[in-house]
């Protein structure tokens, strides 16, 4: 697992969830004085899902019972820092980066927040990268899983969008639902190298997570 942003109280929230014993995997102070949490009364229970009890072999002996945190938020979602100081994501240039809520052009369509799986949830953006093409062509050289979703229930990952509204996502293949367990998500996965059959669930990410510029 490997965190893509720095370490700072203005992001949402200020961790990075791992399998050791780092103390971010517990603190609740990364999340009540990072920037959301003056907004949510210090509420902590939001941050995590219900569904999520996955742990470390090392965690559980340590008497462990839960990490802090289940999800994450869309990295073309907001300032990314570094990573889209030219006022694109150096990940995506091809895709528009939302500074403002204003700038999302169909709300109802564009992800803020979702469960990510365990594996890789480290930091707390979701980020995928596809090729910056005109035509998307999915199962190209630059198309990667770098975070993949998780699906705590029944095959299916929930989401909040844009204006608000809140859905669950079954997926489509059994490529994108792995174990909720330490190391299981096998990442970054070069979408080059799986069947096209299995591209359909990263297409529907993509499409959900920017616009084309």
């Amino acid at each position: 697992m490997n965190a893509t942003t720095g370490r700072t109280n203005l992001n949402w929230v200020n961790n990075v969830m791992t399998w050791d014993l780092s103390p971010d995997n517990t603190n609740l102070a990364t999340l009540t004085q990072a920037s959301l949490g003056a907004y949510v009364a210090g509420v902590v229970s939001i941050y995590r899902c219900p569904s999520d009890h996955a742990l470390s072999a090392t965690q559980s002996a340590a008497g462990w019972n839960q990490r802090v945190r289940s999800y994450s938020m869309n990295a073309m979602v907001g300032n990314a820092g570094a990573a889209s100081a030219s006022g694109a994501n150096v990940n995506n240039p091809g895709y528009q980066q939302f500074f403002k809520v204003e700038q999302i052009p169909h709300p109802t369509d564009i992800f803020v927040f979702l469960d990510e799986h365990p594996d890789s949830i480290d930091d707390g953006y979701f980020l995928n990268r596809e090729a910056a093409t005109a035509s998307h062509g999915y199962g190209g050289s630059g198309e990667q899983w770098i975070d993949l979703p998780a699906s705590y229930h029944n095959r299916a990952t929930a989401f909040s969008f844009g204006d608000g509204h809140a859905s669950l996502h079954r997926w489509l293949k059994s490529s994108t639902i792995r174990p909720p367990v330490a190391y299981a998500a096998s990442l970054p996965i070069q979408i080059s190298a799986t069947p096209a059959s299995e591209s359909a669930d990263f297409e529907w990410v993509m499409e959900h997570m920017s616009v084309e510029n």
